[in-house]
């Protein structure tokens, strides 16, 4: 692979993926806008969809302006060196909303949430801004992602880490819908060899899901993490607050037959990945 400008390294996906790969990456600083190469992978993002109530603007600005300006030095780097940029851009699972399951890269895309909302606009805006000036892209749709080390893991983003942590510590679980509910998990190192995959492989100018296609129940992890961690967590059912209702999406699973018809494989099962964090110090 040539040298890769990565964009937003600092964050849990963006620094496993630079960790993993002996490959020459150029990290590129969120104020630094200008590649140092023609093939560019984009992490920046917001996180979750509850910046409305105390940043209404975030989203916005992180999600479209920060990836217009970037755009624009990508577009600049181009003339400049005559050779045309390829720009793989990290997106959600989100984008899909409330569609028919499991969700495919032609499914309908119903995002509810201003991260959700923006993170499709960002997918049309670069699609647009791609085709107008002559530029190669690829969308990267990731699921639910989890793995050691993300030290932003909350009720918010990467909830399956948070729970675990309470798990460890014997603290109560609260889980909506008495966690009959669907999720699409993959481990942060299989995340990061499909990211990889799709960059060195992937078609031009396509959307690729990023999944292991697995239908996993949250009960049915909660139940696991309890057991493995030998917990005395009480495992209790609450009412889905109702911002939650509005903005989040209670089932789904990603089609991954795109990905895997470029020879993914997924390393770490669920369980397999479950239990190394549960056995984490």
């Amino acid at each position: 692979m040539q040298n890769m400008s990565v964009y937003g390294s600092s964050g849990f996906i963006g620094s496993n993926y630079i960790k993993k790969y002996n490959i020459s990456v150029v990290p590129i600083d969120r104020n630094e806008r200008r590649p140092k190469s023609t093939d560019i992978l984009y992490f920046i993002s917001t996180t979750n969809n509850y910046h409305v109530f105390d940043n209404p603007y975030l989203d916005v600005d992180t999600n479209l302006k920060v990836l217009i300006e970037t755009l624009e030095a990508c577009r600049q780097y181009q003339l400049d060196s005559k050779e045309k940029v390829t720009f793989n851009f990290i997106s959600s699972w989100f984008v899909y909303g409330d569609t028919k399951l499991p969700a495919h890269e032609k499914s309908i895309c119903n995002p509810k949430g201003f991260y959700s909302i923006t993170k499709k606009c960002a997918e049309d805006l670069l699609i647009s801004y791609a085709k107008t000036f002559n530029m190669n892209y690829r969308i990267i749709r990731l699921c639910n992602v989890y793995g050691s080390g993300d030290k932003g893991a909350s009720k918010k983003k990467n909830a399956l880490q948070y729970m675990i942590n309470n798990i460890k510590s014997c603290n109560e679980i609260n889980l909506y819908y008495d966690g009959d509910f669907l999720r699409d998990y993959l481990h942060v190192t299989d995340v990061c060899d499909a990211i990889n995959l799709i960059c060195k492989k992937g078609s031009l100018n396509e959307k690729y899901n990023v999944g292991s296609g697995e239908r996993i129940k949250m009960k049915s992890i909660i139940d696991f993490c309890v057991g493995v961690c030998n917990s005395d967590s009480k495992i209790t059912s609450v009412d889905s607050p109702d911002f939650h209702k509005i903005v989040q999406v209670k089932d789904m699973v990603l089609n991954v037959d795109k990905l895997k018809n470029l020879g993914f494989e997924q390393k770490i099962n669920i369980k397999d990945g479950l239990k190394m964090l549960c056995q984490e110090k």
